[in-house]
């Protein structure tokens, strides 16, 4: 039931059509502290049209209102403050969550229509850094929230296999490098010799003419270098597929830049065609003015291309395979103003698509206040980090429940989900500064928290063996449960939101409610106690249970039975 629809109904019912349903409903409030009531409606909105004293008409409406249907209606001041039925309303509550499940809060919102999402995206030879975690689990999180919401996400790893900074990767592997260290340890050596090359350019900058030589020999398919770079995107990809599914990530497509390298002509000859394309001191640009926008340079001044020359082509390319109801991008903030012009050319140009181009940007990762750079050397490998993680999640658990049975299992799925939910809680657009301890706490904002509120639920459920949910009575008037309940009926509503504003931090922090809210309601009721109220008790838990799971699903974390 829509709660606020039967509040407007209660006071539209004691109104002289002095407000329409729709006024009436836009002015509930939901307010601060329980004892205020749960939905609230501001009775100065009217005091212009009966000319009385807000408080005056407070008073004098709920003394109309037939409460029947509420546990009271009472003035309070400016405003009529309505305490729902807490029985009736936890018993459709926990119906919906237990009958439905983990589809609880599903939609059709999105009609089954596909997205694109360009995510992930790490540099062919370079190692998965901190650095590509979040555009990593953002990506793959929003993935799964627009799957409750009804579309069909298509995750694609647009692989950086192409530039040159592989003519700089073949140049300095001819002077450094050995195919057997390579053969050893493919990334870790890759990247040193990348970042030789950077030290030494300083002294020798004929060394970025030697690099755009043999970067021009790779383009035009010259058998050495061709044969140097499929085998650095070979070793690259064994290596980030082994970080991928320590995340639990895949990926439905990596079509990298190198793919849409032969696909670029068509773009440049739509520009052309609608007289988009101008010269500018010798090179070739879009003009943006009426988007307020710099020129977008399409073509340099010796005819090569650029990133945008590529993303066009890769946005003609996924307008015609996928007839997208979006294309998302999630990709850094500091990339937010190249993504307003490749929208604004690709709106010129009129591809279907191009209004719902999206780009979704989010904050950096940075340890002790400094940015991290594979070109500067500064870097911390993801690899190493959730190793770590899931080693300081052994820890904790041998110290908590040495008995358990699964314990490897269970330590990796909480180091981990630790380090994604310890990135999805913060909202996108901020700045992270990562320090692994805080995430691995089992108290506090964290995802091992969450994981062992929803083992808690699971605990208790195994304590009372089974429980005939569906016939068990759900009307649970505990005041105690009552903030614990009306989480558990904002649920659907968070998944809408998470889905609009393409934000996986309210599933995360959503979460985090549920969970507190539970453990306060565990801490003061004693739950296993046989009464007439124990299965609507019970009842509680395993919706509990259920949505505590479901969050942790959004977000691309495991929710273990037992921790």
């Amino acid at each position: 039931m829509d709660y606020k629809a039967q509040v407007t109904n209660s006071i539209l019912s004691v109104l002289n059509d002095e407000l329409s349903s729709a006024e009436v409903y836009e002015k509930l409030e939901q307010p601060k502290t329980q004892a205020m009531g749960d939905l609230a409606f501001p009775a100065f909105v009217l005091a212009k049209v009966l000319h009385k004293a807000p408080n005056q008409i407070a008073e004098n409406l709920v003394g109309k209102i037939d409460q029947s249907s509420y546990e009271k209606v009472e003035a309070k001041g400016a405003y009529i403050n309505f305490f729902l039925d807490k029985g009736q309303f936890s018993n459709e509550v926990l119906t919906d969550v237990i009958e439905q499940g983990a589809a609880y809060g599903q939609n059709d919102h999105g009609k089954g229509g596909n997205v694109p999402i360009d995510m992930s995206s790490p540099n062919i030879a370079k190692p998965i850094s901190m650095g590509h975690l979040r555009s990593t689990v953002i990506g793959n999180s929003i993935a799964k929230i627009l799957v409750k919401n009804g579309y069909h996400p298509i995750k694609d790893n647009h692989l950086g296999d192409w530039g040159t900074q592989f003519g700089k990767l073949i140049v300095a592997y001819k002077k450094w490098g050995n195919e057997e260290d390579v053969k050893k340890d493919p990334i870790n050596n890759l990247v040193k010799y990348y970042v030789k090359f950077h030290q030494e350019d300083k002294e020798y900058p004929e060394l970025d003419d030697e690099a755009r030589e043999t970067f021009k020999k790779l383009e035009e398919g010259n058998e050495e270098e061709v044969f140097l770079w499929k085998w650095f995107r070979k070793v690259s990809l064994e290596s980030f597929n082994k970080i991928y599914e320590k995340l639990g990530v895949t990926f439905d497509t990596y079509n990298g830049e190198a793919f849409y390298n032969d696909k670029m002509d068509e773009g440049i000859q739509i520009l052309k065609d609608k007289g988009l394309l101008v010269e500018s001191r010798g090179a070739q640009v879009v003009n943006l003015d009426k988007y307020n926008l710099n020129p977008a340079l399409i073509l340099k001044s010796d005819g090569a291309t650029l990133y945008i020359t590529r993303d066009i082509a890769t946005a003609i390319f996924r307008d015609r395979t996928y007839k997208p109801a979006m294309n998302l991008y999630v990709v850094g903030s500091e990339q937010t103003y190249y993504f307003q012009q490749l929208k604004a050319v690709l709106l010129e140009m009129g591809l279907p698509s191009a209004e719902n181009l999206h780009h979704i940007p989010f904050g950096l990762i940075t340890v002790n206040g400094k940015k991290l750079s594979t070109r500067s050397g500064r870097i911390i490998l993801l690899d190493k980090v959730l190793d770590d993680a899931i080693d300081l999640a052994k820890k904790q658990i041998e110290d908590k429940n040495p008995d358990l049975p699964n314990k490897e299992e269970v330590a990796n799925e909480v180091g981990v989900g630790a380090i994604i939910f310890g990135d999805l809680k913060n909202e996108r657009t901020n700045n992270i500064d990562f320090v692994l301890e805080d995430q691995l706490k089992f108290e506090g904002e964290t995802g091992p928290y969450v994981q062992y509120s929803h083992a808690r639920a699971e605990s208790i459920l195994h304590k009372a063996n089974d429980i005939d949910f569906h016939g068990a009575n759900k009307s649970l008037d505990d005041p105690a449960a009552w903030e614990t309940v009306t989480s558990l009926k904002e649920f659907p509503d968070i998944v809408k939101s998470a889905c609009k504003d393409f934000e996986p931090s309210e599933i995360a922090k959503y979460s985090l409610r549920l969970a507190k809210a539970f453990n306060k309601y565990y801490a003061h009721s004693k739950i296993l106690v046989e009464d007439d109220q124990l299965g609507a008790r019970l009842s509680l838990v395993k919706a509990v249970s259920i949505v505590l799971k479901e969050s942790l699903n959004l977000l691309g974390v495991k929710a273990p039975d037992a921790m």
